[in-house]
């Protein structure tokens, strides 16, 4: 089963042809009615009515389903709706440059189709917007070349902080192993001599 093209969001005039299209198959699915329908089969609807009343409808929904569906499948065929919102697109524009006084030299050929009318007017505005992009990405990249520059400087002054803090570690590892070659006696005999002539001064 095709896709209901009244779900689809469209121009004023394929809404109105939809629109007017269901209410066209409506009436026609309808226009036989139960009497009618009574008349063909007289016999059996005097003896079960509920049945009768039951089926007509039946019939009545599935003859409407059916010619909808077609209708649905033909629009998808002949790319319908495509067709009519390129055609309302021009009618509209057309009617604005009536509007507006348009004195221009019309640009319309016998041969010129809807759709390449359509693009006349869109291209330009989609090269605009292109042309708006690619000035924000110069600018993002000019930002993230900014940005690229300051971490590197980051991480060099990172680097140079660990060469230095790796050269006071050796001085202070260096200073250690002297220490450590200095006889515990000597240590000890300094001391007190530092701590008696402290104590003489004073």
């Amino acid at each position: 089963m095709a896709s209901s093209a009244s779900t689809q969001a469209g121009s004023k005039r394929w809404t109105y042809f939809h629109s007017a299209l269901q209410l066209a198959i409506q009436r026609s699915a309808h226009k036989w009615t139960y009497e009618d329908f009574a008349e063909c089969f007289s016999l059996w609807c005097d003896e079960q009515p509920e049945n009768a009343a039951t089926i007509f409808n039946l019939v009545s929904g599935r003859l409407e389903s059916s010619i909808t569906e077609n209708c649905e499948e033909l629009f998808k065929k002949y790319n319908v709706k495509e067709n009519l919102d390129n055609l309302h697109a021009v009618v509209t524009a057309a009617r604005a440059r009536k509007q507006a006084n348009y004195d221009s030299k019309d640009v319309w050929r016998e041969d010129l189709q809807p759709r390449a009318a359509v693009r006349a007017r869109t291209i330009p505005l989609l090269e605009h917007e292109r042309d708006r992009l690619r000035a924000e990405l110069g600018l993002l990249t000019e930002e993230n070349l900014e940005l690229e520059s300051q971490m590197r400087q980051n991480v060099h002054g990172t680097e140079e902080a660990d060469r230095d803090a790796s050269r006071l570690l050796d001085v202070l590892d260096k200073a250690l192993a002297k220490w450590d070659k200095i006889p515990l006696d000597d240590v000890q005999s300094w001391t007190l001599q530092t701590a008696e002539s402290a104590g003489s001064r004073a």
